[in-house]
């Protein structure tokens, strides 16, 4: 009896091991497997703000996204602040004026207090769109599969804006946006599961991020806003970590003054992704 017990305890551990691997396993957001340098079949447009310049669509809306996604194969940056009642809410500036009716600060509003406002587009054209919530738009881009790079503002907690992610299950379709070594690493501690963008500038940033705990299939690379040195694309691309480009500002002025070429002349460099203001000229650029 007692060795009928000891293989019974034995064989429930076993399984009890299986079960917990494969719950690390489906636990992992796919999007680590998915934004590798050596494969291709990921967007290689990220649209700032959710879509800017854009007549009657705001940045930061959530029917910005609908109409962009529509025509296009992106991924969305999208821009997180805190409400006075602790809501997320999807907003790039601290103050209400330029990008809605309403005046004041965000935190200085609870989310009820800012549905009164509308946004307004980049020329100032009032719309009938509200700030959305960020377990909204986390709901919309579950369904329809849409991926989402997430800007936490300075005044949220990171662990707050990931434990939203986490809440509504919504891993597979986020990345976590950090801007220095000491954000990647909170990042990464609170979400190891998580694929997070980090800033890999220069080759001095890239080797302060590798000798770090952060795998590399956590990283995503956002190598500035301006071309960077080709070693370090052929480094990135040697460790299979993506390499994303911000073309917005003055690498897409220069494209629209120049040619919109220029993108592709970017991406030949080593460039996964471009970050941009401009996307559907990028991908009429890239789909030549």
């Amino acid at each position: 009896m007692r060795y009928i017990l000891v293989a019974f305890l034995f064989i429930s551990f076993l399984a009890c091991k299986e079960v917990k691997t494969e719950q690390s396993v489906s636990d992992t957001s796919v999007l680590l497997d998915v934004f590798r340098a050596s494969k291709s079949d990921y967007p290689k447009i990220s649209v700032h703000r959710g879509g800017k310049g854009i007549i009657n669509y705001p940045e930061n809306c959530l029917e910005t996204i609908k109409y962009v996604s529509d025509s296009i194969k992106a991924i969305y940056e999208i821009d997180i602040a805190q409400t006075k009642d602790g809501k997320l809410v999807l907003m790039h500036d601290n103050s209400l004026e330029r990008t809605t009716t309403g005046s004041g600060l965000v935190k200085d509003h609870t989310y009820d207090e800012l549905q009164e406002f509308n946004l307004v587009d980049d020329y100032g054209n009032e719309t009938n769109y509200k700030i959305p919530l960020f377990s909204k738009v986390l709901e919309w881009c579950k369904a329809n599969k849409v991926i989402l790079t997430v800007d936490i503002k300075r005044s949220v907690s990171q662990s707050v804006v990931i434990e939203a992610i986490k809440k509504a299950n919504a891993e597979d379709v986020c990345v976590i946006i950090t801007y220095d070594l000491n954000q990647a690493k909170s990042s990464y501690a609170l979400a190891p599961e998580l694929l997070i963008s980090v800033s890999a500038r220069n080759d001095e940033e890239l080797n302060r991020l590798l000798a770090s705990e952060i795998p590399t299939k956590n990283m995503l690379a956002f190598t500035g806003t301006r071309l960077s040195n080709p070693n370090l694309y052929k480094r990135l691309k040697d460790k299979d970590i993506v390499a994303m480009l911000g073309t917005l500002g003055n690498l897409d002025k220069q494209a629209e003054a120049r040619g919109n070429h220029l993108y592709n002349e970017w991406m030949s460099k080593g460039v996964n992704i471009l970050a941009t203001d401009r996307p559907f000229e990028v991908q009429k650029a890239i789909q030549k």
